[in-house]
């Protein structure tokens, strides 16, 4: 990072290590060329989830993606996508180390990581996993090849409060597992409560979790501000106030076990909109820059490189990016909408001023 930041206030510009995004959405199909040269724009390398329909089950399906993902960065851009598996009642403990595998190969794509949706918790979530006692073979076999286990924490009870789902999971599923699998080293994906911010912060050196921009940025009043606002609609929903204050008080705090990941899922605008609705929040398109509006605001733009830059890679055992970007203090108006395939795509603060731009490379 560039030493006047320490020594100026209100620095003009600001330097970073080229960061990663360690949750990322991209879909698949003709839409693959709108999203990610978004993302190869800022990140060197993102995590990129399996909830695919069908999903992304095996080594062979997540390579044949990555390729896909691949073919979309454009001419000069360097991006690398690293793939995971989706868990189901049934998966082969036997895939785990056919991924393991792979981190050791060369030529091919890098299967770090797989993936536990609660079934029904989320978009394309209907496979996934309907009791984590089913799955214990697999998480043996995970932590033996470390493999890094990624949490989609959320109850999908109807009798819990939606509002509420997150923080009954860690009591109710994540304690367990963690007793039970000492050694594995764990992710709780896009956190949203001081309750799982204070999980991880005391929870020890194999547990991590990922930040959005979006749950740094909101609470659950921009969903309603004005009307309902689709466009902010995610899972895990956004909270009360408090919440949101703790989840920046954790990714601005230098604590390594707290880094970025967008959640970034883009859907059809004609989707999103519609009266039922689907979750998710697009944001690959300013990502960066809505991280640097919340690190600026909390005063604590000293600590974005390293959550941003190095303790992903860090918790992942992944080297450190060796290139750079730069971030100017400028406002700079977002577009409103993006083509996505056949249909659009709208993102989140579309149309909307932020304050800090990236540069280009």
């Amino acid at each position: 990072m560039t030493a006047n930041l320490l020594t100026c206030a209100k620095p003009a510009t600001l330097t970073l290590t080229r960061p990663d995004d360690w949750h990322l959405h991209v879909r698949d199909g003709a839409v693959l060329t709108t999203v990610v040269p978004h993302t190869a724009r800022q990140f060197a390398r993102a995590i990129i989830m399996p909830n695919l329909k069908p999903p992304v089950t095996t080594v062979a399906q997540a390579q044949a993606y990555a390729a896909r993902i691949r073919a979309a960065v454009p001419s000069g851009m360097d991006f690398t996508p690293l793939m995971t598996l989706y868990l189901t009642d049934k998966l082969d403990p036997a895939e785990i180390r056919r991924a393991s595998a792979t981190r050791m190969a060369t030529g091919t794509a890098q299967v770090v990581a797989a993936k536990l949706y609660p079934a029904g918790a989320t978009t394309n979530s209907d496979a996934g996993v309907t009791d984590i006692r089913h799955i214990y073979p697999v998480l043996e076999a995970m932590q033996r090849e470390g493999l890094l286990l990624l949490v989609h924490g959320e109850v999908t009870s109807p009798d819990i409060d939606l509002f509420d789902r997150e923080a009954v999971f860690i009591d109710e599923q994540l304690v367990p597992l963690r007793r039970d699998f000492p050694e594995l080293r764990i992710v709780m994906e896009h956190i949203t409560t001081r309750e799982a911010a204070h999980y991880v912060r005391d929870a020890g050196p194999l547990t991590a979790a990922t930040v959005t921009a979006h749950h740094l940025l909101f609470n659950r009043n921009a969903i309603f501000t004005g009307g309902i606002r689709p466009h902010y609609y995610c899972l895990p929903v956004l909270k009360r106030e408090t919440h949101r204050l703790a989840l920046v008080e954790a990714a601005t705090s230098g604590n390594p076990r707290f880094f970025l990941g967008t959640d970034s899922a883009p859907h059809p605008a004609h989707l999103k909109e519609h009266a039922s609705g689907c979750a998710g929040c697009y944001t690959a398109h300013a990502a960066l820059e809505m991280y640097a509006q919340v690190f600026d605001e909390a005063a604590a733009l000293d600590k974005l490189e390293a959550f941003a830059s190095f303790f992903g890679a860090d918790f992942y055992g992944l080297p450190r990016n060796t290139t750079g970007c730069t971030l100017e203090r400028s406002d700079w108006q977002t577009p409103t909408q993006f083509p996505f395939g056949d249909a659009e795509l709208k993102p989140l603060m579309g149309g909307q001023s932020l304050p800090w731009k990236l540069l280009p490379a």
